[in-house]
């Protein structure tokens, strides 16, 4: 047979289309031709298949012309991964393993020169794909590690081929029972039995109220801003707050280590463990994100499901900022450009720190400031309004003397604070199916009925601050959580009272 057909999958963002590897031999000059707009890595699998396939013992057929069509053609393709399909396609329209008996497959892999097999990125991606297809989903080849990755769906049939003629002994012709090479391996996912560990907040002594902040924006999904001089604990603390979330779901699990195989994050060791993403304060908008040629998350989808911790929050650029704007809001970002379009999940909590002035100890009692007002005034409006707007907690975090700090007991340590934060969201999740912090429209009218007392204080706090619609909603949010916590059933004008403490850490100068 002349021509053959293996399938695979190109990435386009989190999503991993279907692709038709079609090879033809023909008679003619001989020559190597691959079209089906692929990119500059694709195009060079040209001579990384021919080296494989020789060093392999295989023959490559160097007397014909080679003709490769990566279909549709109008789908961008990139990466190492069609070096796989392409070789088997070349073996199989020269006979060498039968065609027939790759029906029913998909493979991706990247070819050293020698003929082992690469991992590639997106492999979790490319297994979600391949299980959501069909109820007959297709059994998937990839190299070692990748295999591991597409192997955590559940349902999947996952092979693990460490060389290419692992893959060509399995696909032989005839109809003898496959013979296996010896890095030939269906993969059975091995899932971590221990609970995964994070930083303990026992390890935080005082700061009582940065303490019941954390606890808060845990039980409710909330974003928060921690404000303090230089060594008060503000890092320390946003560090252990993902051990005060819930334990990740295997949805969850999936769609965040999908995202973080996307951009070869990923590590068997660490799932279900959510993540904590920290760049650092030169990141651009895009770093955060996500953008380039093909679209790649930022790091803000990649701490989907965990935290997203921006330390020194002014010093970031202003772009980078005000991007952040929306995925607060929805949960997921688009990033459109003129030739594609992707989207990807950006459900995370915001935890946020930063310095109240330039030198960083204005308000301290141990240091004296040296800052102007005008220059604080600059400082405090890098941060814009509606930024500010969108955050639910803001809170101060005093530093300690060194008296205080030596004398100090470790605090409460991270297990009971879970333990009440699961029980706060269990009453959220059983009210209105989801957290406080995505109470939208009629639901906030709903679950934060207010009675006159209440209602009468939450206006008069409203109007001297000068709040925005969203702030209201924002803090009555922030109240239903603490009525959670306390286990009550309305909210009372001391939880509106405890959430309103909370929105006014910083003045806005945006």
């Amino acid at each position: 047979m002349s021509l053959s057909v293996v399938h695979s999958r190109a990435l386009v963002g989190l999503a991993a289309m279907p692709v038709m590897v079609e090879v033809h031999l023909a008679n003619g000059l001989p020559s190597f031709t691959l079209v089906g707009l692929a990119e500059t890595e694709v195009k060079e699998a040209r001579e990384r298949v021919r080296s494989a396939i020789h060093h392999s013992g295989l023959e490559f057929p160097t007397n014909k012309r080679i003709t490769v069509n990566l279909a549709p053609a109008d789908l961008p393709k990139d990466s190492g991964r069609f070096d796989l399909p392409i070789a088997l396609g070349i073996l199989a329209a020269s006979g060498q393993i039968d065609a027939r008996k790759l029906a029913g497959h998909e493979f991706a892999g990247e070819l050293s020169l020698g003929g082992e097999l690469r991992p590639v990125r997106g492999a979790l991606a490319m297994g979600l794909a391949v299980y959501a297809s069909a109820q007959d989903a297709p059994h998937l080849v990839l190299p070692p590690q990748s295999a591991e990755e597409a192997a955590l769906v559940p349902g999947s049939c996952v092979y693990r081929a460490a060389h290419l003629m692992d893959v060509a002994l399995h696909f032989r012709p005839g109809d003898e029972a496959p013979e296996h090479g010896e890095g030939w391996q269906r993969v059975v996912p091995v899932f971590q039995a221990s609970r995964a560990m994070y930083p303990d907040m026992a390890d935080v002594k005082g700061q009582a109220s940065a303490r019941r902040a954390l606890e808060i924006a845990a039980a409710g999904g909330h974003s928060l801003l921690l404000m303090g001089p230089p060594g008060s604990g503000k890092s320390m603390l946003a560090q252990r707050f993902a051990g005060l979330l819930p334990e990740m779901s295997v949805q969850e699990a999936l769609q965040s280590a999908a995202i973080a195989s996307l951009v070869g994050r990923f590590e068997l060791a660490r799932w279900g463990q959510r993540p904590t993403c920290a760049p650092h304060h030169t990141a651009s908008a895009v770093a955060l994100v996500g953008g380039g040629s093909p679209p790649r998350p930022g790091e803000i989808s990649l701490a989907h499901g965990g935290v997203l911790f921006l330390d020194e929050l002014p010093e970031f650029p202003r772009a980078a900022l005000e991007a952040l704007r929306e995925p607060l809001e929805t949960g997921h970002i688009t990033i459109a450009r003129a030739a594609r379009r992707a989207e990807f999940p950006a459900r995370f909590q915001l935890v946020a720190a930063m310095n109240p002035c330039p030198c960083g100890y204005l308000g301290s009692t141990l240091k004296a400031c040296r800052c102007s007002p005008d220059q604080v005034a600059r400082y405090q409006g890098k941060i814009s309004g509606p930024l500010l707007d969108r955050i639910d907690l803001q809170v101060e975090v005093g530093a300690m003397a060194p008296q205080e700090l030596l004398a100090a007991t470790p605090g409460e340590a991270s297990a009971p604070v879970r333990e009440r934060v699961l029980a706060a969201r269990a009453l959220a999740q059983a009210r209105q199916g989801t957290d406080n912090q995505a109470l939208q429209g009629r639901q906030i009218d709903d679950c934060c009925a207010l009675d006159a007392a209440a209602a009468q204080f939450l206006n008069t706090a409203a109007t001297r601050l000068g709040w925005s619609g969203r702030s209201i909603h924002r803090c009555l949010k922030v109240a239903r959580t603490i009525a959670d916590l306390a286990g009550a059933e309305r909210l009372s004008a001391l939880h509106l009272a405890e959430a309103v403490q909370y929105r006014r850490g910083l003045q806005r100068q945006g």
